[in-house]
């Protein structure tokens, strides 16, 4: 039997959750749900996030500016649990009317500055630092060229393709398919934009590869949405597996993709990061193995 086509009503109603696996945490209005402070740490800067896509960036951008040896770059990394509706806590609102992760605050000045939006806080921290970002020119446009593009493009990706391949309660042919068509596309943009290029603005690493890594590297490198990178053929772009693995190596976004992260292997989780200690000793696989062996020592006592 054939289901009968969706006719949309002339005026629409929030009736019932949208299903999927964001259906509770979606609503069509903005504010707080409850009020809950947010945490303060010792350092300048205060990062309220989860490793998404959109977190990754920050959190990379802060180690790659603590590898240059930006002291005044260290932060503290609280998590934001999304699926418990922490952003919608009036502390975080407070940060971000949008609710959105990641959110920024900048207490190195006589009075605190929020910063909200991914791309805003990377040109935030690019301009306060000197890096990542040339100061003028032909370089400088198109690095925010090619930042604005990730802005605008990965929501094709991600609350386009991701969605509906990965999370929507049903798989429905035509919205695949048409962002599967968008997503490749883009990854053909990039593929052929690094073919004489090593970084994505060119011959110098900046904030347009720490924003378009995250969503388009952790497709290429089959991290993002299961069976994505098979569906896709991500090996077709030569060039972009290449640009994803390169950076993938750095030091610094090997640690900056794990901050806030609380899913998946034991190992790449810190759920908080307060010292550049934290990524040796307090990764869940290490804290783990601390709470087995206090168990063991307290079964011994």
């Amino acid at each position: 039997m054939t289901a009968m086509p969706y006719v949309p009503p002339k005026v629409w109603t929030w009736e019932q959750p949208s299903g999927g696996q964001f259906a509770s945490i979606n609503r069509p209005i903005a504010g707080a749900t409850h009020d809950k402070e947010l945490p303060v740490g010792k350092h300048p800067f205060q990062l309220y996030s989860l490793a998404t896509p959109n977190g990754q960036k920050v959190s990379i951008m802060l180690e790659e500016l603590l590898e240059r040896g930006h002291a005044g770059a260290e932060y503290d990394a609280w998590p934001i649990r999304i699926g418990d509706g922490d952003q919608f806590g009036s502390g975080f609102v407070d940060v971000n009317p949008n609710s959105k992760i990641p959110a920024l605050v900048d207490r190195s000045g006589a009075e605190p500055v929020r910063v909200f939006e991914s791309g805003a806080i990377l040109v935030y921290l690019a301009e306060k630092f000197g890096e990542f970002l040339p100061d003028s020119g032909a370089e400088r446009a198109e690095t925010l060229s090619w930042l604005f593009w990730q802005m605008g493009s990965a929501p094709f990706l991600g609350g386009g393709f991701g969605h509906f391949f990965a999370y929507a309660p049903e798989k429905f042919e035509y919205p695949i398919n048409r962002y599967a068509m968008e997503a490749k596309r883009q990854f053909d943009v990039l593929d052929r934009q690094l073919t004489d290029n090593e970084f994505i603005a060119g011959a110098d690493y900046s904030i347009a590869d720490i924003a378009i890594w995250p969503w388009y590297g952790g497709v290429a490198l089959n991290r993002t949405y299961e069976g994505a990178g098979e569906f896709l053929a991500v090996h077709e772009y030569k060039n972009l597996v290449r640009w994803a693995k390169q950076l993938d190596a750095r030091p610094a976004v090997k640690r900056g993709r794990i901050v806030n992260k609380l899913s998946g292997d034991p190992s790449e989780q810190l759920h908080e990061r307060h010292d550049a200690s934290d990524f040796g000793l307090r990764t869940q696989d290490k804290l783990q193995a601390r709470d087995e062996t206090e168990a063991v020592k307290d079964d011994a006592i």
